[in-house]
């Protein structure tokens, strides 16, 4: 695992300290992982919305849609 050293100012770095007490986290190392892990997903999340946002539009999905669906799901549970 490589280090990584940040300097904060006093305001946040109590932030942080609350944080860690208060949210269970053992250290204030495990709250930025956690905080870092977040904003990747967050990333990810948005670059997937963007991507169905620029995909062609589709049929409107309807009931009978929906039915056939369920329908299949009961036949391979029944299988």
């Amino acid at each position: 695992m490589s280090t990584m050293n940040i300097s904060l100012p006093e305001t946040l770095k109590n932030f942080v300290d609350q944080q860690v007490a208060g949210r269970g986290f053992g250290t204030s190392c495990e709250y930025v992982r956690e905080l870092i892990r977040k904003d990747r997903d967050r990333q990810k999340v948005r670059l997937l919305l963007l991507d169905g946002a620029e995909t062609a539009p589709t049929d409107v999905i309807g009931a009978a849609y929906f039915d056939d669906l369920r329908d299949r799901a009961r036949n391979r549970v029944a299988r």
